[in-house]
């Protein structure tokens, strides 16, 4: 997967014009503005960063200018793309270890109900299992975005990495239902403390073409995480596989070391030096990289300027600016969790189990954790390729024609031979396309820089809250309306879904994060009402 990855990224860079980059004279506008006599005021700099900022200017060459081509697009040399591609592989290590609890539950619960079990569990306490781990994965969530705002993305992957080991351990050595919930708790907690950061560092790190390729491989690696387990999980008793999980996230820490803090994060802290040293690492040419840090700069400047940095967080985020993309991701989230993405993880081998068919249900499970991995590294090409919204649309239509079509199968009785796991095998395919990506892509292109690390925190501690209740929830559900109401269910949030996103979801391929700030600044709702201009070049 990592040799793919840097393939791709290199094949692509290929195509990218490198253009020189001009003085426009924005660079010396800005120095000049920097002299000028600072006044006292709640909008003012601090006499520290006040300085830092006109130090930062003046130790710049004044080509680090807006360029003549479109304003945000941002390319860079094949060293800038190696040196990407090679930081997203650390998060790919961490997001590999953040699937192994997601799938343990599919392994685990088999045979923790097998008579010969020494923690033999009945149906409600393999629930709780199967659900507890979402349960504590709001908790950190909530926390992710002040630590990541206070100590930086880098620094937050790190940190999640301690948890995830001792809950490990917690399972691993559990002797009680009591100590093995408490291992899924402390490991929900660290997959919650990382799925924003992880998303808000690659977003930050990355360049507009490559963005939607390097958001979208963790999701990859997520499921190779799954899949990982699910092996083990077939040749291996549950307490081998626990403590085999513990490899990747004390790799994961040891390799994030080596990666540079996002720019983005340090130039808003007013450390602008070392974010220009970050971002001539990410980008492989100091004029590209002053280019960049320029425009962050200039940007957040404005936000002083407009007196918008001093507005608390709440107040910020009822601004139509910041609430229609948190709206869009918050109802595509739950509509997501309601069309059964990861309750097919959590109860593979049980749902195939339900499903019938003449193949083994953990042939299945193992053979749909395979198609997850696929899917999502063909998915992360394909973003190279077609625009967000085809995807999308290709991924929801899928998905809700191949649950409905299993419905139906199965309130005719008709759930035998190969039809059912063919229909379970599509459903996974097609759901993983771009639903099962896109819940991160729009963190981190959808957000605004201000409040993408506390409002990305929220946004997955809701999510993970959510899905704790509709995964407890699962096992009364199938049992009042049965599989084919189960489905019939997926199939029908598939639908809404996918109509929400085709009214909704604007188009942010190849879009740089300022110029998709700048679309949710304008009045318009629906992306078919936006304003379009002659070059194409509006968001």
């Amino acid at each position: 997967m990592v040799l793919l990855l840097f393939g791709y990224a290199l094949h692509y860079h290929r195509r990218l014009r490198i253009v020189k980059i001009q003085s426009d004279g924005a660079h010396e506008a800005m120095l000049e503005e920097s002299r000028k006599p600072k006044v006292k005021s709640k909008q003012a700099h601090s006499q520290e960063e006040y300085e830092a900022l006109q130090s930062f200017l003046r130790s710049i060459s004044s080509t680090a200018t807006l360029p003549p081509y479109v304003k945000g697009e941002t390319y860079s040399s094949m060293r800038g793309v190696f040196n990407q591609c090679l930081i997203t592989c650390a998060v790919l290590v961490l997001a590999a270890a953040a699937g192994h609890p997601i799938g343990f539950s599919a392994v685990a619960l088999p045979q923790l109900e097998n008579e010969n079990s020494s923690m033999r569990i009945d149906e409600e306490m393999g629930s709780w299992i199967a659900s507890i781990h979402s349960a504590a994965t709001p908790l950190g969530s909530m926390l992710s975005g002040p630590i990541m705002e206070a100590i930086g993305r880098r620094r937050t992957l790190q940190v999640s990495t301690f948890p995830l080991v001792l809950g490990w351990i917690l399972i691993g050595t559990a002797v009680h239902h009591a100590w093995l919930l408490l291992g899924r708790v402390v490991c929900g907690f660290a997959v919650g403390i990382m799925a924003a950061p992880s998303q808000v560092y690659l977003g930050e790190i990355s360049e507009p073409r490559l963005r939607g390729l390097l958001i979208g491989t963790p999701f990859a690696a997520y499921s190779l995480g799954v899949l990982y387990v699910y092996a083990l999980g077939g040749a291996l008793p549950w307490r081998s596989v626990s403590f085999l999980c513990i490899v990747l996230p004390s790799l994961a820490f040891a390799v994030l070391c080596l990666s540079p803090e996002s720019p983005t994060w340090l130039a808003r802290r007013g450390r602008f030096h070392e974010a220009m040293a970050a971002m001539a690492r990410l980008r492989g040419n100091p004029e590209i990289a002053q280019r960049e840090l320029h425009e962050l700069i200039s940007a957040r400047e404005k936000e002083k300027a407009r007196g918008e940095e001093t507005i608390r967080f709440f107040a910020t985020v009822s601004r139509a600016p910041v609430l229609k993309p948190l709206l869009l991701i918050n109802a595509f989230n739950m509509l997501q969790i309601l069309s059964g993405s990861y309750i097919v993880i959590f109860y593979a081998v049980d749902i195939v189990k339900e499903s019938g068919g003449s193949l083994s249900p953990h042939i299945v499970a193992n053979a749909s954790a395979c198609t997850r991995l696929g899917v999502t590294m063909l998915a992360c090409i394909l973003l190279l390729k077609l625009t967000r919204r085809s995807l999308v649309m290709i991924s929801g239509m899928g998905s809700a024609i191949c649950t409905l079509a299993l419905s139906l199968v199965l309130y005719q009785n008709a759930g035998s031979g190969l039809i059912t796991p063919i229909l379970i095998l599509g459903y996974v395919a097609f759901n993983t396309l771009a639903f099962f990506l896109l819940p991160g892509l729009m963190i981190g292109e959808l957000l605004p820089t201000k409040v993408r690390g506390l409002c990305g925190g929220y946004i997955f501690c809701v999510f993970n809250a959510v899905l704790f209740g509709f995964t407890k929830l699962y096992p009364v559900m199938k049992n009042s309306i049965g599989m084919s109401g189960v489905f019939c269910l997926f199939g029908s949030a598939a639908s809404l879904a996918t109509v929400v996103l085709f009214l909704l979801l604007p188009e942010t391929k190849g879009k740089s994060l300022l110029q998709i700030e700048q679309y949710y600044q304008k009045p318009n709702i629906l992306w078919v009402t936006r304003k379009k201009t002659a070059d194409g070049q509006q968001v």
